[in-house]
């Protein structure tokens, strides 16, 4: 089958991935978490792999090459092209920290800032065309920014991704054929932190995972609490990165 028609709709949130100074000790925590196991990735920017759950990849896990650079995960965004929407990030008052380059054959990405300083990624996939959030438990559920200035990133990722965003439940929604993908929050619980995309695990019970990340070395940040989209507990991983795991309704 055509490496294109893999790929996945463009402003589709379609991968995340983990950059931490502890790969071993990330690998460890998220396994027992979340029932994950690892495959050999790409190694462009240093020792990567990816995360599976029954078989099929669902994160990259990486060790971050530039120092001082916060223990974070970062949520990538389908695109048709990594060159042409870097060149739109640009023109759109963002930055391009990383490519765009190619990851051997696995497909082409970028990393990149808005005009907040939030960070993400751009995916253009060929042979691993990334993951669609879904409810299945251990992979990525959903993605949403927390911003201080909704209303201009509503603004920057609509022209950056070619997508709609409207309003929904109080907050803005990224469409995509119609259908909510990622969400746009204003930033008043940022407290201090930088604006951020944050990433949801799918899990069945929010609540036990809560605890039993605080067994394995984490700690929780929100506990669970009810959403409209689920059950919602927000996390950190021992190394200090933050993560909400979600038990859909």
């Amino acid at each position: 089958m055509p490496a294109v028609q893999l790929r996945l709709a463009q402003g589709t949130p379609c991968w995340v991935s983990l950059m931490t100074d502890d790969l071993d000790g990330a690998r460890a925590f998220y396994g027992r978490l979340l029932g994950w196991t690892y495959t050999p990735g790409p190694t462009q920017l240093g020792a990567y792999v990816r995360a599976e759950v029954g078989g099929a990849p669902v994160a990259g896990l990486g060790v971050s090459t530039v120092t001082g650079f916060p223990v974070q995960w970062t949520t990538y965004f389908a695109v048709d092209s990594a060159d042409r929407t870097a060149q739109l990030v640009r023109e759109c008052g963002g930055t391009v920290a990383v490519g765009p380059l190619q990851a051997e054959r696995a497909g082409r990405l970028a990393i990149a800032a808005d005009v907040s300083g939030a960070v993400f990624g751009l995916w253009q996939g060929e042979e691993h065309p990334g993951r669609e959030a879904g409810p299945e438990p251990g992979g990525p559920a959903w993605a949403e920014l927390i911003t201080p200035d909704d209303e201009g990133a509503a603004v920057f990722y609509g022209a950056v991704l070619g997508r709609p965003v409207a309003p929904a439940g109080g907050e803005s929604a990224l469409l995509v054929d119609g259908r909510p993908v990622a969400g746009i929050r204003p930033g008043a619980e940022l407290r201090g932190h930088p604006p951020r995309w944050r990433v949801h695990f799918a899990v069945e019970d929010a609540g036990l995972t809560a605890r039993r990340a605080v067994e394995l070395g984490g700690r929780v940040l929100v506990e669970p609490r009810d959403t409209g989209r689920g059950r919602v507990a927000r996390l950190a991983d021992p190394q200090g990165g933050h993560f909400s795991v979600l038990q859909p309704w």
